[in-house]
């Protein structure tokens, strides 16, 4: 037997009057609201607004699965924080701004995020999922775990300025994010925010459809976008949908699944620089000049090297005036070409970017041009940041 809805104070019934006179929501669908618990993993550029709305809307249990602290490149699109915030948790930042929008609504902060281990028993908690997650691996794990856990996911994404919102919920005849994508694009292939860029408002506009949806569920009025996706295009202004069918071969929903339990080797790729590892990718490689190296391997080869190594900085002009390492050498990617005769073919040619996605596509580049002593650093300036030079502003 499901425990009875909570009784609205007189102050929750004024806050919420417009909410109230509309006949799909009512008194009742309300008191839904203030009953639910829902859990939003990422309190970035979509999980801001989507978070904003679903507290303004008397949703009584908000989760915020965040692990990162506010930088000062988040706050052109997540809304949640403001500058004050910056070098906070994001979770502290969101519990804030939250408590302040609306104090009848109880946020608990989740500092791990959301992992292999603790997703399953956390999603079992909250009625629905939000996914405001901006890589492939948690994408693919909040999928997962909530088909597991049979839980309604809100899929939100976001690039350049395109958006996508759609319902993953199995469990009412829909299908998951695998039907669509059965496994995640090679790591690098796809750029991230970070390498491609977002415009700010976007986020607000599929984050509060996040929010809509989410409340849609919650109240039971409407049409949610369960086997249906919706599209929109910043640019031209126009929305599009499309219907999602479910796979029958899908890995994780289908009839004969080969996913059916959470396991870390499938959730390994992400856009983020990496943390500190002890071992650099060169030692597991036989070549003299090999593909990739970490960020401290590079370190060490211009200091032992100086003279047989060059560090290339393909990253914008705008980019390189936030921060720069002062013995690299600036060519754009986009000019790579025209420099190809200019590059060195006796020295050992380390190539970078911001996290090492165009600077691998540069690095393969000149291989096949045949320079063969090219090697990409892995993380790009942003793990040089972190694990070198922590001086050097972060975007």
């Amino acid at each position: 037997m499901s425990a009875p809805l909570p009784t609205l104070s007189p102050a929750e019934l004024a806050r919420y009057s417009r909410h109230i006179l509309l006949d799909e929501i009512g008194v009742e669908g309300q008191r839904k609201l203030a009953a639910a618990k829902v859990l939003i993993v990422g309190a970035g550029g979509l999980g801001s607004p989507a978070a904003l709305y679903l507290a303004a809307a008397g949703v009584g249990t908000i989760g915020i699965a965040d692990f990162d602290r506010v930088q000062e490149h988040n706050l052109q699109r997540q809304l949640l924080h403001g500058t004050s915030s910056i070098g906070k948790l994001k979770t502290d930042s969101a519990a804030d701004r939250l408590a302040d929008i609306n104090p009848f609504v109880r946020v608990v902060p989740l500092l791990d995020g959301v992992t292999v281990k603790n997703a399953m028993p956390l999603f079992s908690g909250y009625d629905v999922i939000v996914d405001g997650s901006d890589n492939f691996a948690t994408r693919y794990l909040n999928n997962d775990a909530a088909f597991l856990a049979k839980k309604p996911l809100v899929y939100g994404s976001i690039f350049k300025f395109e958006g996508q919102v759609a319902v993953f919920d199995p469990a009412r005849g829909g299908p998951c994010y695998r039907c669509l994508f059965p496994e995640p694009p090679p790591a690098g292939s796809v750029p991230n925010c970070g390498e491609a860029g977002v415009v700010g408002a976007l986020c607000g506009v599929i984050g509060s459809l996040q929010a809509l949806e989410t409340i849609k569920l919650i109240a039971g009025f409407g049409e949610p976008l369960i086997g249906r996706m919706l599209t929109y295009d910043a640019l031209r202004q126009q929305f599009n949908t499309i219907t999602l069918p479910r796979d029958p071969d899908c890995p994780l929903c289908g009839r004969s699944p080969k996913i059916t339990a959470l396991h870390s080797e499938n959730y390994q790729t992400t856009c983020e620089t990496p943390a500190a590892s002890t071992s650099s990718p060169s030692s597991m490689s036989n070549e003299t000049h090999p593909l990739e190296i970490s960020v401290e391997e590079t370190k060490r080869l211009l200091e032992t090297n100086p003279n047989g190594t060059v560090l290339i900085d393909v990253r914008e002009a705008h980019e390189v005036e936030i921060c720069r390492i002062p013995s690299a050498q600036h060519i754009p990617m986009r000019q790579i070409p025209e420099h190809l005769g200019d590059l060195p073919a006796d020295k050992h040619l380390l190539i970078h970017c911001h996290h090492g996605g165009r600077s691998m596509r540069v690095t393969e580049f000149l291989r096949s041009r045949g320079l063969t002593a090219v090697t990409n650093v892995a993380g790009g300036i942003d793990a040089w940041s972190l694990q070198i030079d922590p001086t050097l502003r972060r975007y």
